[in-house]
């Protein structure tokens, strides 16, 4: 639909070049000259969103990807690596990790607008084929990234996702030890997930390329649905489309960089900061959120085979849309009963989300298979009978008609959305009962100086906390990710090079060999790590019934609780993110010398209301006038327990403070070059209207 160039540029090197070589002729019939339907509206701008976002993950990809280790035993190690060494890493990993989920955010409103507006029509369906390669591609580099820092749920996620394709007849098991290089995952299969989670992106840019051409060959659709016929249709691409896509850009740029700066943890799980474990199962094996309605599916239906045919059928159905559904009309706002049942689709698709996340048990197995019976009804049942029996609304002459007019746009009554609060009440009534049956105490939520989009670390609960951490937590928990040096990095516990050097001088650290062969100990250096305590796992575990103390570098991100709905709600706009701390200030402090009535735990376990299933391995750490600190705060448990818990959020997020005064500039950034492009925008557009 571009056609031939008419770009004719007047320096003798461009046009030496354009007369051997039309790129520039390309870019401005593509970019520049491009008639575009004068009636889009900012659902279309998430085309160039993920245009955008695509160029953020392969840039972020790649620079991790210089720094990352794909071997199992070095993988978890090499991403902390790259967040608390490299410079910048910890942006780079936020942005590429955060990304991800953007990258999915925007491709759903992508495709659901493509669904309501009947973008998959004709003459777009190769378009709209191509659309679901790059979604199904997405998913599988989404899939691949997500295992490579090799933490639990990476690891165990992996292991469960793969262990899928067994239930193919005859040959699933050995697609199974294809994908795994042998007999379980390990290595080998960190070594393929890594090297295709590189190749994919780049494969998807070349997908992406095959898509803006089916669009420029068959034209943008638009909201009205009609075809331009004139001039008067459509608006040049650059200037019009270019400054709306570039504001509709920069406010989701906003609240893109909201989960870089202020909520780096939020969609993520906290087993991932756990490093892979073979022989310990997390409790609740779940995928990342993008993948939630489809793992419900899965879990859904009984029979393996049924559940993995479901599954990618529920993708695979999309292929067939434009077949599916005969409507001469295409977009839902001129066809009432078509726009109600696809607000019911949306609120399926939600509602599925949420079953993924929860236990496959009770009502939400039930649940499941109503709302999986509903996903595949509106492809097979509803659209293919709707096409018969709906009358729609007359349709706009054409796009300029549709703009004066503003014809269609009156809002159908939401019965869906009736509909969609009587199905989430008794979901959420369900889930209560079984909350309530399983029950446990909730840590307290405590005041934290770090706290907020202001929070910052107080340095003397930094300095107590590191001497709690020395004088009772070194004997029986490491601290490996820490460095000596650390302590005096800006943002830390506030002490100088000089006392730094001091502090590691007073350690013996095991070095060598030396020119005799013989390892020996020596003073430590500022370069050097937090000596562990014990030698191996094994001794740790022989010096602790059985108990594997666990290194408390990540302890504050490994640990946390579920806050449930709403608050999970609420907590994105407060920026609470500090389930870790409480959690661990609540164990430190729920020690009980007697277990209540009633409740027995095993010989060699002590009784701790706060942690799960009550029974823990470790003693009471902690008690009154244990460490006297030089300040005159108080030696008290309470004192203790919140000092070190601070000291450990620190050595968890040594980066923080850096990560929210960037994040501020950067806001203040973009809300003025929103707001101009806003400004911009209403300028270029008052002409074009």
């Amino acid at each position: 639909m571009s056609g031939p160039s008419d770009y004719q540029p007047t320096n003798p090197v461009l046009q030496w070049i354009e007369r051997r070589l039309p790129i520039f002729g390309l870019m401005h019939s593509s970019f520049v000259a491009y008639p575009t339907p004068r009636n889009l509206n900012y659902w279309w701008t998430f085309g160039a969103i993920l245009s955008f976002m695509l160029g953020v993950q392969i840039l972020t990809g790649v620079i991790l990807a210089m720094h990352y280790t794909p071997e199992a035993t070095m993988a978890f190690h090499s991403v902390e690596a790259i967040v608390r060494d490299v410079n910048y890493g910890w942006l780079m990993r936020n942005m590429h990790a955060s990304g991800a989920s953007m990258f999915f955010f925007a491709v759903y409103v992508h495709m659901f607008r493509g669904l309501y507006y009947g973008s998959y029509k004709e003459p777009r369906e190769i378009l709209w084929i191509l659309g679901v390669i790059i979604y199904l591609l997405m998913m599988a580099t989404g899939f691949m990234g997500y295992v490579l820092p090799w933490g639990q749920m990476s690891f165990w996620g992996a292991t469960v996702i793969t262990n899928l394709f067994s239930a193919i007849p005859y040959v699933g098991d050995s697609i199974v030890t294809l994908l795994w290089g042998g007999y379980s995952v390990g290595n080998p299969t960190l070594n393929r997930f890594f090297s295709l989670h590189y190749l994919l992106p780049f494969v998807i840019a070349g997908v992406v390329v095959l898509h803006i051409w089916a669009l420029h060959v068959a034209g943008q659709n638009n909201p009205a649905g009609v075809e331009a016929k004139t001039a008067k249709d459509t608006v040049a691409f650059t200037p019009y489309a270019t400054i709306k896509d570039l504001f509709g850009v920069s406010c989701f740029m906003i609240l893109f960089a909201w989960f870089i700066f202020y909520m780096p943890n939020y969609l993520g799980d906290a087993d991932n900061y756990i490093p892979a474990n073979p022989g310990v199962t997390p409790a609740h094996i779940v995928p990342e959120w993008y993948y939630l309605p489809f793992y419900a599916m899965l879990r859904s239906i009984p029979n393996k085979l049924a559940g993995v045919v479901v599954m990618f059928s529920s993708i695979l159905i999309l292929v067939f849309l434009p077949w599916l559904d005969t409507a001469k009309t295409k977009s839902c706002s001129y066809r009432p009963l078509a726009k109600q049942f696809f607000w019911i689709f949306v609120i399926v698709g939600i509602l599925l989300g949420y079953l993924g996340a929860q236990p496959p048990e009770g009502i939400y197995v039930i649940a499941g298979r109503v709302l999986t019976f509903c996903y595949f009804a509106y492809f097979l049942i509803v659209l293919p009978l709707l096409s018969r029996v709906e009358k729609p609304k007359p349709l706009p002459n054409s796009i300029a008609d549709d703009v004066l007019a503003k014809t269609g746009r009156k809002t159908a009554p939401m019965v869906s959305t009736v509909i969609a609060l009587m199905m989430a009440g008794a979901l959420f009534a369900g889930s209560a009962q079984n909350a309530r049956a399983a029950e446990d105490e909730t840590p307290p939520s405590q005041t934290w100086s770090f706290s907020g989009p202001f929070g910052k670390f107080d340095r003397g609960a930094l300095q107590r906390g590191l001497k709690v951490y020395k004088e009772v937590c070194s004997a029986c928990h490491s601290l490996n990710y820490i460095a000596f040096r650390n302590i005096a990095d800006p943002g830390g516990p506030g002490y100088s090079e000089a006392q730094a050097k001091s502090f590691a001088a007073e350690y013996k650290i095991k070095d060598g060999p030396n020119d005799q062969g013989e390892m020996f100990e020596r003073p430590g250096r500022p370069a050097d790590y937090f000596p562990a305590p014990f030698p191996n796992e094994q001794a740790a575990r022989a010096a602790n019934g059985g108990g594997l103390p666990p290194d408390l570098s990540l302890i504050t991100k490994a640990r946390s609780y579920e806050r449930g709905f709403p608050k999970f709600i609420f907590d994105f706009f407060t920026q609470f993110q500090e389930q870790g701390p409480n959690y661990v200030d609540a164990i430190l402090q729920g020690f009980e010398d007697k277990p209540p009535p009633g409740v027995t735990i095993p010989q060699g376990s002590y009784y701790n209301k706060y942690f799960p299933g009550h029974a823990i391995k470790m003693p009471k750490p902690l008690s009154d006038g244990q460490v006297t600190f030089d300040d005159g705060s108080p030696a008290t448990v309470a004192q203790y327990a919140k000092d070190v818990t601070t000291f450990l959020m620190w050595a968890a997020d040594p980066h923080m403070e850096a990560r929210k005064h960037l994040g501020f500039q950067v806001f203040v950034f973009l809300i003025i070059f929103a707001g101009m492009m806003y400004f911009t925008k209403k300028k270029v557009w008052a002409v074009a209207h």
